[in-house]
């Protein structure tokens, strides 16, 4: 089965395209939109697919991300120091919001002024994704934000390269990803315009977005469930297992898209080539016939991996950042502020289908509670 060009329109897909249900001036007019959203890796398949993701893997090696970890702990601890002696505060705003969209600005090489701006425009963006059937107006806001991104990210690409050419001008010593994909234009791997600038854009977006869901929705679970909070207050080494199951739980991304290549019969149902399947990823992590009480949370579980950053070749090329991330807030949020609560008795969930995630996690720091509960 092959991508479909974007996960949430697979209904209007199955009718030839969410732009041929417009009139020819409203396709006309939201050209631009589709000609830089379908060159994303992330909607493509092989060859082109394969392509560009050995690109951009460059970024993204063990040895990279290692490299890399410092900067994090660093960033992390600068907005933990903001917060530590407050008795009440906002952590999507705090820490869950900011601290991605600062990790991937960095990793990809952008200046701290230039990072303004690309929050709002990611918003749209995941609005529309998130949309099952997206009016005109919120497809003109998802367009004119890509091609502000977009827009950007060109000004910046130039300034690259004019860098790149001055024969005084150092290269950084730890490359970064706009580093790569300039390379890999000049090698010719990458083409000069809506390729490139779709790659840029994807990373930025896809690079905040989910890890902010899994910060917020995974703050929020286990503080709605104590007592897996407490289990990680007394064996903090055991994060990384947590994580899984926090991913497994509360999934940033619920579903995604698939179009049928050739006609095929799956579970009994008969496919035929062209049509587009909808897989439930947050549904297939609580499937009863995987695990064990799956509507339950257990930081110790260990029954296998979860379906939350995919599988084979469209595997979440980003999946290793994230994690690590994930684990060095929640490493900071557990020796730093152990004594969390929740405020809202009722969860501030964003509506979005896709994108799981909070728009708010009102949290109070309660330094009167013991800990040995």
């Amino acid at each position: 089965m092959e991508r479909v060009l974007c996960d949430p329109l697979y209904s209007a897909r199955r009718t030839g395209g969410w732009v041929m249900r417009n009139s020819e001036d409203e396709r006309q007019a939201l050209c631009p939109f589709q000609r830089l959203f379908s060159r994303a890796m992330l909607f493509l398949d092989a060859p082109d697919h394969t392509r560009l993701r050995q690109v951009l893997n460059a970024g993204f090696r063990p040895t990279t991300l290692r490299a890399f970890s410092n900067t994090i702990e660093q960033m992390t601890a600068l907005l933990m120091d903001r917060i530590v002696q407050e008795p009440q505060f906002d952590f999507m705003a705090a820490v869950a919001r900011p601290l991605p969209a600062m990790v991937i600005a960095k990793l990809l090489g952008m200046d701290v002024d230039e990072q303004p701006g690309f929050l709002a425009w990611s918003e749209d963006l995941a609005s529309f994704i998130g949309a099952p059937d997206p009016d005109l107006a919120l497809k003109r806001r998802a367009q004119a934000s890509l091609l502000k991104m977009s827009a950007a990210f060109e000004a910046m690409l130039a300034r690259r390269r004019a860098q790149a050419s001055c024969s005084t001008y150092q290269q950084p010593q730890q490359r970064d990803l706009i580093s790569h994909l300039l390379q890999a234009e000049a090698e010719g791997t990458i083409e000069t315009g809506a390729e490139l600038l779709s790659q840029c854009a994807m990373l930025l977006f896809a690079g905040h977005e989910t890890t902010r869901n899994l910060l917020g929705n995974g703050l929020h679970a286990l503080l709605r469930h104590p007592e897996q909070w407490y289990r990680l207050l007394k064996t903090p080494e055991s994060i990384s297992n947590a994580l899984r199951e926090l991913l497994r739980y509360e999934s940033p991304v619920q579903y995604t898209g698939r179009r049928v290549t050739t006609d095929i019969i799956l579970h009994g149902k008969q496919l035929r080539r062209g049509d587009v399947i909808v897989p439930l990823i947050g549904a297939a992590n609580r499937d009863p016939s995987r695990y064990r009480d799956p509507d339950a949370l257990d930081v110790t579980r260990r029954e296998g991996s979860h379906l939350s950053f995919g599988h084979g070749a469209h595997f979440c090329i980003g999946a290793a950042l994230t994690l690590m991330e994930a684990e060095i807030v929640f490493r900071s949020l557990l020796a730093r502020l152990p004594n969390l609560t929740l405020v809202d008795a009722e969860p501030h969930w964003n509506g979005n289908p896709v994108y799981r995630g909070l728009i708010s996690l009102q949290v109070r720091n309660n330094h009167a509670v013991r800990l040995e509960r």
